[in-house]
């Protein structure tokens, strides 16, 4: 048997038990609480997730423009909210740093994992992935080490045919872009010299390499290292986006062409 008190501001419900007695639970203002402290914090969770979102997407921005030598201000700015809130999600600029050149590393993995997927021919496959890439503008946010890994890790496998047949050991070395001079903070570049995100990077980037140049399309001299640092440079931040996409296209389309093999 259930019987239940509407009236005044406390519910009295009555419960009859295995014996037949009646018991009584008495629940003062219990669901107006608790609906009270949730429409409270709700909008608290919203607003936090908003102010994110802003700042790594300012932060993306700013150092794609200005390297990642920015000053947090300039994030804190573009985001249009205050630098305290910047350092409350972030307490210090190696970890947004760190964040963003992780979130960038990983974009373009998966983007040359898609054109692995999508192309059957090995130069389309590799030009699908630096066109994308570059159109993306992730490029400009590879942190510097990651080029300086996929440099060195292939000079002990690629080189040079001398004359007399010899292979001799690449003396190239991929330091920084022009858009990434400010250099990453002290710190962050350890946590990105190969670490999994750079290593999985370089991996399925040399996967099309490697079909490329094994295809006859691409240079044999051309490496990881290089390809990255088309994709770092082809992606000029200039003021007008219109103008920015048209010196991209027209950038990259010198660049393919310059990693194409020629005919002997």
């Amino acid at each position: 048997m259930h019987i239940q008190d509407l009236h005044g501001p406390s519910a009295v419900t009555a419960t009859a038990d295995d014996h037949g007695r009646l018991n009584t639970v008495t629940a003062i203002g219990t669901v107006t609480a608790s609906a009270g402290s949730a429409s409270r914090s709700a909008p608290l969770r919203v607003d936090a997730q908003r102010n994110l979102e802003h700042v790594l997407r300012a932060a993306r921005e700013v150092f794609g423009e200005l390297g990642y030598g920015a000053p947090m201000e300039d994030v804190a700015r573009r985001a249009r909210v205050g630098v305290g809130t910047v350092y409350r999600r972030f307490p210090s600029k190696d970890v947004l740093v760190r964040r963003i050149a992780e979130e960038e590393t990983a974009r373009l993995t998966d983007q040359a994992r898609s054109a692995l997927g999508q192309e059957d021919d090995p130069w389309s496959a590799l030009s699908r992935f630096l066109r994308t890439s570059v159109a993306s503008g992730a490029g400009r946010l590879l942190p510097p080490q990651v080029l300086r890994v996929g440099t060195e890790r292939e000079q002990t496998a690629a080189g040079d045919i001398s004359e007399d047949g010899t292979r001799v050991p690449h003396q190239r070395r991929v330091e920084t872009s022009a858009a990434q001079q400010g250099g990453l903070p002290a710190g962050a570049e350890e946590e990105t010299d190969g670490g999994p995100g750079a290593a999985e990077l370089l991996e399925v980037v040399g996967g099309l390499v490697d079909r490329a140049r094994e295809s006859g399309a691409l240079r044999g001299d051309v490496t990881v290292g290089d390809v990255l640092l088309v994709i770092a440079t082809a992606a000029p931040a200039l003021p007008d986006p219109a103008h920015q996409a048209a010196a991209s296209a027209r950038l990259l389309d010198i660049l393919l062409e310059g990693l194409r093999s020629r005919p002997a």
